[in-house]
């Protein structure tokens, strides 16, 4: 079956059967690999993808249900030569080791900035709860979605 969906920006008509995971079309079909495969499940957060800007676990979405919405990838957030705003706070907080978790962190973060500009402490970290981090870099992930939000707010320029 032929469906069209809307990623970064741009309309993709792919083949795939409409209860295919979003993921699967994401990674194979349009060869985004911002998406990660971690559990298969939806409870690690690695497959975070953007739906119409909210948080969504690709995993467990089938690809039907990105028709008439759009969807962000990592690789919409900004390139390797112009990175995004969460994804530039990230690189300067040297908050990625393996790399695995931090896609759905990136992505997690750029739509709570982008709903709440102000956040405390614990605004980010209630946020980022429910991605998985097998690193222990928890501490330098939040440093950078701080560090983030105070960009996006004109307080930090560098």
């Amino acid at each position: 079956m032929s469906l069209e969906i809307r990623v970064n920006g741009s309309t993709h008509r792919v083949d795939a059967e409409p209860e295919t995971p979003l993921l699967y079309v994401l990674r194979n079909d349009l060869a985004l690999n911002g998406p990660k495969y971690g559990c298969g499940l939806g409870e690690c957060g690695s497959c975070t993808v953007l739906l119409n800007g909210r948080p969504t676990r690709s995993c467990v979405v089938p690809a039907k249900a990105a028709q008439g919405r759009e969807v962000t990838t990592l690789e919409g957030l900004g390139t390797p030569q112009a990175p995004g705003l969460v994804q530039q706070a990230f690189i300067d907080a040297q908050a990625a080791q393996c790399g695995y978790c931090i896609n759905g962190m990136v992505m997690a973060a750029h739509a709570l900035i982008a709903r709440t500009p102000h956040l405390s402490h614990q605004d980010i970290v209630d946020a980022l709860r429910h991605h998985l981090c097998r690193c222990g870099t928890h501490v330098e992930i939040v440093q950078a979605v701080a560090l983030a939000a105070q960009r996006a707010r004109g307080e930090v320029v560098a």
